[in-house]
């Protein structure tokens, strides 16, 4: 093998532009579903997975040799892994240590989860008197789950009720409807 192609055992990050175009094929053969540019830069360098300079290195390279094609759908730019990148991202795979692979496949899990949340989670924040209401509407697949509104003193903590709902809705969801379904009438003792 060609001394440039030197794969490091480095668990945590790739160091050279093989590695990071092998773990992109990998990445993007293994999610199975078209990526925006600014979807799989986020994925691949937002984590810390792989340096933006390799990044940007290997994907023009995978541009330039054929495994990788960017293309039009809708009005929105993806990224779709040719068959050779397919045959390549298989064949080569065990080159880059899994759990790198592993590490950018989370990234990337997270990443669509988040786009998924946010596409199904609406807020709206209103100035209300003294302070602001927080509305938020949690819907799936087109059906109201959930449309609460809370009150915020300040449009700062207002923004936070929103970013802490945002993070994970759906555990949000559930736990509103746990605590529904245990709430029980407060019966005082009448002993104090």
């Amino acid at each position: 093998m060609d001394s440039s192609f030197n794969i490091t055992s480095d668990v945590f990050n790739p160091i050279n532009v093989y590695e990071v175009k092998i773990l992109l094929a990998y990445f993007l053969n293994k999610i199975e579903r078209p990526v925006t540019p600014a979807q799989l830069l986020e994925i691949a360098t937002g984590d810390g997975v792989i340096s933006y300079f390799l990044y940007v290195e290997a994907i023009e390279q995978m541009l330039k040799n054929g495994t990788l094609r960017l293309e039009e759908r809708e009005g929105t730019e993806y990224y779709i892994l040719t068959d050779a990148g397919r045959e390549g991202a298989e064949d080569l795979k065990g080159l880059v240590n899994k759990s790198v692979r592993d590490r950018l496949y989370a990234a990337g899990l997270k990443l669509f989860a988040k786009l998924r949340a946010e596409r199904e989670t609406r807020f709206e924040i209103k100035e209300q008197g003294a302070g602001f209401t927080v509305r938020c509407v949690c819907e799936d697949a087109g059906v109201t789950l959930m449309d609460l509104t809370l009150f915020a003193p300040d449009r700062e903590q207002a923004e936070y009720i929103k970013s802490k709902i945002l993070m994970n809705p759906s555990e949000f969801y559930s736990r509103v409807l746990d605590f529904v379904i245990v709430n029980e009438e407060y019966v005082p003792d009448i002993r104090e």
